[in-house]
């Protein structure tokens, strides 16, 4: 019984960690290609969560590095495609301009 909690925790963090990376992603591809600030509200939540989003646009990366590796670097691990989505993100946000 322990051993099933514990998938299924593993589990749930990887989802998480991929959809936090997802969000993450179109946060910022949705800040560099369109206008945010065409209405004011829009203009006022994106500078005010434009820090945190940053800041996980360095860490997260790292992080789902470190989970990759305890799941001995499994080709179906969410932590992979995590990882490869927010290298793509980084890579448009400094070579798109």
């Amino acid at each position: 019984m322990q051993l099933i909690t514990n998938h299924i925790k593993k589990k749930r963090k990887s989802r998480i960690v991929f959809l936090l990376s997802l969000l993450v992603s179109l946060f910022w591809c949705f800040v560099h290609f369109f206008n945010m600030y065409h209405f004011a509200i829009v203009g006022a939540i994106v500078e005010i969560i434009w820090l945190p989003m940053l800041l996980t646009l360095f860490v997260l990366p790292i992080i789902t590095l470190i989970e990759w590796t305890k799941t001995k670097f499994k080709l179906q691990s969410l932590y992979l495609y995590s990882f490869l989505l927010m290298s793509a993100t980084f890579f448009i946000m400094i070579l798109a301009k």
